[in-house]
């Protein structure tokens, strides 16, 4: 009997033990899905200049698209009219609304250690219009190539 006992006793000091991984378990799960819901809802805020919703009165819709063999290592950077809307990785597009008239847009790569030159276009948007570009590569240049 005192056997058995013994085994009980040691049955009870486990139970606490188990009670307390399991609890440790429970908030380790609680902080992944608490990271993995903000890193979802990062993913889905919009970039600066990005289009969402209606467009804005005497306004036109941009779309910068990556060329599929754009560099998977290379980031897509965005500038319109010299202030930078985005950085575009792998299947990633710029899409946004500017006020009609005169703008510039940019289009560069990052990293650039070759030291390429960005590619500019000069766009006069009229309002209810869409234009869209895709940035590719020329040989060793890049390019905003105008879609049909």
């Amino acid at each position: 009997m005192d056997m058995l006992a013994a085994q009980g006793q040691d049955l009870l000091h486990s139970y606490p033990t188990i009670h307390n991984m399991k609890a440790y378990n429970s908030i380790i799960n609680l902080l992944w899905l608490t990271c993995a819901c903000v890193i979802l809802i990062g993913c889905q805020t919009a970039q600066p200049g990005a289009a969402m919703g209606p467009a804005p009165a005497n306004s036109g819709h941009v779309i910068i698209t990556r060329v599929a063999n754009f560099g998977s290592n290379l980031s897509l950077v965005v500038s319109v009219d010299g202030k930078d809307v985005g950085s575009f990785t792998e299947g990633r597009q710029y899409s946004g609304y500017l006020p009609a008239g005169q703008h510039t847009l940019t289009a560069r790569v990052d990293p650039n250690p070759g030291g390429k030159r960005p590619a500019k276009k000069t766009l006069t948007v009229q309002a209810g219009q869409t234009y869209s570009y895709t940035a590719a590569w020329s040989g060793e240049k890049l390019v905003l190539v105008r879609n049909p």
